[in-house]
């Protein structure tokens, strides 16, 4: 169904609406700032292999992930995945 030609938004499923919630409260603001706003962007087309990988990089601890994110460090082998690189390429384009 479209509006003039622009289709209309579909709600978000709860594990979606979940995400946003996770990515947007992260705990320091940096985090709430560079996840929450790509995971709002992005989040409705994502398939549900990158909801995993968006869940696994959520439970890395925010000092870490504000670090890969912002540059200071590289993200290490063992958290390095497509999607985590995308955030950050997101977060350093900001700016």
């Amino acid at each position: 169904m479209t509006i003039s030609g622009e289709p209309i938004p579909q709600p978000l499923d709860n594990r979606r609406r979940r995400l946003i919630f996770r990515a947007q409260h992260r705990g320091t603001f940096e985090n709430d700032i560079l996840l929450g706003d790509f995971v709002k962007a992005e989040i409705a087309t994502m398939p549900p292999q990158e909801l995993d990988d968006l869940e696994t990089i959520l439970e890395y601890p925010d000092p870490e992930l504000a670090d890969w994110l912002t540059g200071r460090r590289p993200i290490p082998p063992h958290a390095d995945t497509p999607m985590l690189r995308r955030i950050r390429s997101a977060a350093l384009n900001r700016w």
